[in-house]
């Protein structure tokens, strides 16, 4: 009896719980922002940089094909490999970047 009752109260307090739960919205509703042309100067956003993640790849990318460059040692070989294919790599990004400005 006792284990009933509390399997109850638990059950009713899951039921109220999920009851008064809201959902968040998933965007912000930007009707009520402000227009661009009332905020000052100082405040208005710069546009966002086109494809930050490809760039992002290109810095990685031109900074491990600078380390292999000068690592210690030849790996077998594998080094100039691993440079070629980044070489490659770092074509195929620009390509990526000078095709979308078409």
């Amino acid at each position: 009896m006792k284990m009933r009752i509390v399997s109850l109260l638990a059950l009713a307090s899951l039921i109220l719980a999920f009851a008064f739960i809201t959902p968040a919205p998933a965007a912000p509703n930007n009707a009520k922002a402000p227009a661009a042309s009332t905020l000052p100067a100082a405040t208005t956003a710069t546009p966002a940089e086109p494809h930050p993640e490809i760039r992002e790849a290109l810095g990685s990318l031109r900074r491990a094909k600078e380390h292999m460059e000068h690592a210690a040692h030849d790996f077998g070989g594998h080094r100039v490999e691993a440079i070629e294919a980044t070489n490659r790599a770092i074509q195929q990004l620009e390509i990526c970047l000078k095709y979308d400005k078409d």
